[in-house]
């Protein structure tokens, strides 16, 4: 029940109505009793200072960003942290006395289902200064999260059958489709798993080479990255131990849909892992079609319960949240259940 004490939590972003948070968010406050609630915020481009303004003075707690906000809000920020201004975009706002702090959790969303155990490896911009993303580089800029520790809960993995990767990555290759800004998620990610080899393949060779520069010059930077056009794919995918999907490429409402052509899918190991970013459909065309061939999946639907986590510990100052909670309530929201 919403009171006159129910403090504030939301996502902003123009439009907001589609946004799976609210659903999986409210079901993890009402499972823990805590006197919150978590609502859609539509706020327009031009209005994001206002909203900011705004939501200090109503004593929102904290909020989720989505498209268009999650570059043009860091100038708006009183702190960003490393992996944030890394990957160049915030998806996760919290108010501290410093005013609003910034960060990214979609790389530990993006990390769950691979870690075995699971460890956070950011936790709201407080890492270990010895991870791979900013050894040697100690002039970051910090974000110090409102709790200290924590662990991510374990989660099943998807399909009934399992799709975990091993903890020790320092001799696997990763093969990243596209180079957007969730492509920018799972290189950082990678690159905290240790992979000995990163390639980024797209269809642009200026963008490519201004993605690969981005990363030479970043907070965190990877030294392991290749990039690639797309006419390399079908040797990179023979050489892959991970195939990440980041494109748009087979999303609802073009469910048929695969990145790859069936016969450069052919050459993927058994036993390699593919994971697509995508959760509507569930599975997508491309992790059917990898599942056929050996391949383990994992689908977008982990990452999305996992960043919201993660975001929500920072929130409630909380060492844990109900993450299956959090998955049964987006699975029946979507109708998988």
């Amino acid at each position: 029940m919403i009171k006159g004490t129910t403090k504030l939590l939301g996502v902003i972003g123009h439009p907001v109505e589609h946004s799976l948070s609210p659903a999986m968010h409210n079901a993890a406050i009402s499972h823990l009793g805590v006197d919150f609630v978590y609502l859609p915020f539509p706020v327009k481009p031009g209005d994001l200072k206002a909203a900011l303004a705004g939501f200090a003075a109503i004593g929102v707690r904290g909020f989720s960003i989505t498209i268009p906000h999650k570059q043009a809000i860091l100038p708006l920020l009183s702190e960003v942290s490393p992996i944030a201004r890394a990957i160049g975009a915030v998806n996760t706002v919290y108010l501290t006395d410093k005013g609003w702090c910034g960060t990214n959790t979609d790389v530990e969303g993006f990390l769950a289902p691979l870690q075995t155990p699971p460890t956070p490896p950011y936790q709201g911009g407080a890492k270990d200064a010895t991870s791979p993303l900013e050894r040697g580089n100690t002039a970051v800029e910090s974000c110090p999260p409102p709790y200290q520790g924590g662990a991510v809960e374990s989660c099943p993995p998807p399909y009934q059958g399992g799709a975990r990767g091993g903890s020790d990555w320092s001799q696997k290759v990763a093969v990243i489709l596209g180079n957007g800004g969730a492509a920018r998620a799972v290189v950082a990610g990678c690159a905290q798993l240790g992979c000995a080899e990163i390639h980024v393949v797209g269809r642009n060779e200026q963008n490519l080479a201004e993605f690969q520069q981005s990363w030479v010059n970043s907070p965190m930077p990877v030294q392991n990255l290749q990039v690639h056009t797309w006419d390399k794919l079908s040797m990179l995918i023979s050489q892959a131990d991970l195939l990440v999907n980041t494109t748009p490429v087979g999303m609802y409402p073009q469910g048929e849909k695969s990145p790859i052509a069936d016969g450069a899918l052919d050459r993927i190991s058994a036993g390699a892992i593919v994971y697509d970013l995508i959760y509507t459909p569930n599975p997508t065309q491309f992790l059917k079609d990898a599942q056929l061939r050996g391949a383990r999946a994992i689908d977008g639907l982990e990452m999305l319960v996992q960043q919201g986590a993660a975001a929500l510990k920072i929130w409630l100052d909380k060492e844990s949240v109900p993450v299956d909670v959090m998955r049964q309530a987006l699975r029946q929201h979507l109708g998988l259940d």
